[in-house]
């Protein structure tokens, strides 16, 4: 029997969706959701008295490209290029809005894009002519901010929408959970024996996307890349074996590490294309615990937080967080499901 998707809805006011990040990083509200059923209010700087050396992190440290491109056809119509995976050194994958064709070329900036190819799915293949695309991102390109924030990009979001800990850029959204993180509390963490390990997701644009099929069985997730180092599966399977409780910061880091590990608890270093969809029935293999933010009703991460704690738990959760007034979604606060 397949599992309706409105299974997973709930009442979200929209006043709730944050616009923008915290005033300080670090300076969130962190909702404990203990499995057993205790649901308690506490800021994020709260955390280190939460995490001792029983637990471990593993973090996920891609960076956010500057992706959004806007651009001018010779004629003057607008156009947008959103970029996506790199193919080549001088070519993405991209979507396109305004109208457009093979063959035409976009001004961003001064440098000069092509569209080059239609590709399936409505991705276009662009090429770049004039500029590397790493140039024309650092000169021109936007964050690319979530369509549910709701204004234009700011100086500000070109810090706050990265992680402290972020390293190559090849990301179209962040791993939100890790926002909250400053350098002050990673250094408290470490202080206290909590390792902190570095695995990496390029977060695409199909994580977010809320579900459009009826049931769970129907949708199908955009893929992926991940790496893990030989170094980090290494130090994960040895703290494993020590009894320590691996901690996801994050859904990005808590998908890498499900499919990095084997159905013995292993996990595996290397590079890979991952499509996992969890959801509940799902057996994890790896994560003890999970720092997330809210998520859209209706999303695979939201589908993925009631695998890992249980739907009704979640769904009475998130009522809570809705009555508190938590913030939702990529700016909103954190919680912290052990």
């Amino acid at each position: 029997m397949k599992t309706p998707a409105e299974l997973f809805d709930f009442p979200l006011p929209e006043e709730l969706i944050a616009q923008y990040p915290s005033e300080t990083r670090g300076g969130s509200r962190l909702l404990l959701a203990d499995r057993k059923g205790l649901v308690k209010d506490l800021m994020f700087g709260g955390i280190t008295e939460l995490i001792d050396d029983e637990y471990f992190l593993v973090i996920n440290n891609t960076r956010v490209m500057n992706a959004r491109l806007e651009g001018f056809k010779s004629t003057g119509g607008q156009v947008e290029v959103f970029l996506l995976n790199k193919l080549s050194s001088d070519s993405f994958t991209a979507l396109t809005g305004g109208k457009v064709k093979e063959g035409t070329e976009v001004t961003v900036g001064e440098a000069v894009i092509r569209i080059e190819k239609f590709l399936d799915d409505g991705l276009r293949m662009v090429r770049f002519l004039t500029h590397t695309p790493e140039e024309v991102m650092e000169r021109w390109g936007h964050v690319p901010l979530p369509p549910y924030i709701r204004r234009d990009d700011s100086a500000e979001d070109k810090i706050r929408y990265q992680t402290v800990y972020a390293k190559e850029a090849k990301s179209v959204a962040a791993p939100t959970a890790g926002l909250h993180f400053t350098e002050d509390t990673l250094g408290a963490l470490k202080s206290k024996g909590v390792e902190v390990l570095e695995v990496s997701l390029d977060v695409g644009i199909g994580t977010f996307r809320p579900m459009k099929s009826e049931h769970l069985e129907d949708h199908h997730m955009h893929s992926e890349q991940y790496n893990v180092s030989g170094e980090t599966a290494d130090k994960i399977n040895s703290l494993k074996k020590d009894g320590r409780k691996l901690i996801c910061v994050g859904t990005t880091a808590m998908r890498t590490m499900e499919s990095a590990t084997d159905e013995k608890g292993i996990t595996r270093s290397g590079s890979g294309s991952t499509d996992i969809f969890i959801r509940p029935g799902y057996e994890f293999r790896a994560a003890d615990a999970l720092i997330t933010n809210f998520h859209l009703p209706k999303s695979t991460l939201f589908v993925l937080v009631c695998a890992f704690a249980g739907r009704e738990f979640m769904l009475e959760t998130y009522a809570h967080a809705v009555r508190e007034k938590y913030r939702f979604f990529s700016y909103g606060d954190a919680m912290f499901i052990r």
